[in-house]
This record gives C-alpha cells, structure tokens and sequence, in this order.
C-alpha cells in the first residue's frame, strides 16, 4: 500500500492531575474552571491515540494530520502533537464551538474530516479525559460511514488492511479492518513518546491550519452548544461523608466476633 494517511482527533482538556481542590465548578454556568497557573494538556487517551499512529508511521511511512476542536486552544499545548512527530495540525476554533457534546463534536470533526479529503485511518482516544463519554470516536465513524473498531491495545497496517488487537475483558482479541475506519485506542498501547529538540523546533515554526464553522459550510447553530443534542442539566461537585464507628472488646477474639456480628447486622457479609 502507498503512503499511510492518518488522522488523530486530540482534545485539549483541564489537566486531570491538577488538585482536586483547584477545580472550581461554576453551578449556574454548568462549567469547571481552573487557575490560570495551571495549563490545560491533551487529553491521555488522544496520546496514545496519537502514539498509535507514530508507531505505524515509524513502520510503515505515511503522513499524521493531528485535528482539534475548541476555543482558544493553547498553541504551547496542542503543538506538543507536532513536537513528537505529526505533520499537520488542523484547528476547529471558534467561540462556536464551545460547550460542545458528543454529538455536536463528532459532527464538526467528521465534517473536518470530509474537507481534509484524504484519509486512510482515523484514530481516537477511547474517550476524553474530562467528561469520559467515549462516544465521539464511533460517532465519527457512524457520520463517515465507515467501520469503526474501540479498545484498541496495536494498531498494525498490512495489505490495506489494520491489523488490531482489541482489548476484551478477559484478554484481547484480534480483529481485521478494511480502510478506511476509525480505531479508538485504550491506555494498554503505551505513552507517547517525548519530544525531542528538533521537534521541539520545527513545531514552533509551524503554523496550524485553523477553521471556523463558516469554513467547513456549518452554521454556528450546528456546533457547539447550539448543535448539542443532549441537555446539562446539573453539574456539582459531589458531597463525600464517611462515618467511622470503633468496635472493642476484652480481647482481640471478642473485638473480631464483634466486629463480625457488626458487619452482619449492617449487611455487609
């Protein structure tokens, strides 16, 4: 097969190892905010979505187009997908898309898509690391109509086929795939590699390629919170109380046949 095109979906996402007491939810707003000290990341799972692709462009050649969709994306964050190796970056950003949902998001990516043209495999992370739905890899797929395989751990390209090893709950299983389609790949695959300097260098130099809805021939009422097909109804920090209860006795013996006879009557055993 002639070169390999690919395209990864990355999400810029609040830094899910940030404190949890940094994270600030805005209850009349439905939204979560952080310091401005602390700097959002690519979601875990678009790299090693993205580590998927490297790997087989590494063995096989072929070209890594990196898409994103937001607002004000942070071009130190998003160009970390240039640093370590991929070709092109292509921004949907907009104030239009903010407050997307799954659908609104897979709309916009699979219309993106569309524009780019050429695509022989396209690769999510399982789902995001901020609202973990995982439903945008398959909904691109579903949009495209193309095959979409989840959960993958290798992601192998051989005689126009992917080769995938998918992750099951008992092991893995190994699942076949004409191109194009969309794979969604799961934590077992690996990190991404570090960048190395003269990654680090030529990503500067680069410049994104950035669309608005106008450009993909959207209307802003099709994206973003406007497109959503689902409703937030509520967003809250939930409320963690815990009860602690000492269980005695004259000895050690009676201590544990009380705390037996404790835990039978709370029906616990």
């Amino acid at each position: 097969m002639s070169e390999i095109n690919m395209i990864v979906c990355c999400k810029q996402v609040p830094d899910p190892e940030a404190p949890p007491s940094a994270f600030k939810v805005d209850t009349a707003a439905n939204s979560v905010t952080l310091p401005p000290d602390i700097k959002p990341v690519i979601g875990q799972y678009d790299e090693f979505a993205l580590e998927a692709a490297l790997r087989i462009k590494d063995k096989a050649g072929g070209k890594v187009t990196v898409l994103s969709l937001g607002n004000k994306l942070v071009r130190d964050v998003i160009k970390k997908a240039l640093a370590v190796g991929g070709d092109e970056l292509v921004l949907l950003e907009d104030d239009a898309f903010e407050q997307s949902d799954s659908w609104s998001t897979a709309y916009a990516l699979a219309t993106a898509i569309e524009k780019i043209g050429t695509y022989d495999l396209i690769l999510c992370g399982r789902q995001s690391s901020d609202w973990d739905a995982g439903q945008v890899g398959t909904g691109i797929a579903q949009l495209l109509g193309v095959p979409a395989v989840t959960l993958a751990r290798k992601v192998e390209i051989d005689s126009g086929k992917a080769i995938i090893e998918q992750v099951i709950p008992d092991g893995y299983q190994v699942v076949e795939v004409g191109l194009p389609a969309v794979v969604t790949v799961t934590s077992e695959l690996g990190n991404l590699r570090y960048a190395v300097l003269r990654g680090i260098m030529a990503a500067a130099k680069k410049q994104p390629t950035v669309w608005k809805p106008s450009d993909l021939g959207l209307d802003s009422s099709q994206v973003g919170a406007a497109g959503r097909h689902t409703k937030l109804v509520r967003l809250f920090q939930p409320v963690k109380e815990a009860k602690c209860e000492i269980v005695e006795g004259d000895s050690a013996a009676e201590a544990g046949a009380n705390l037996a006879l404790r835990l039978r009557q709370a029906k616990i055993l």
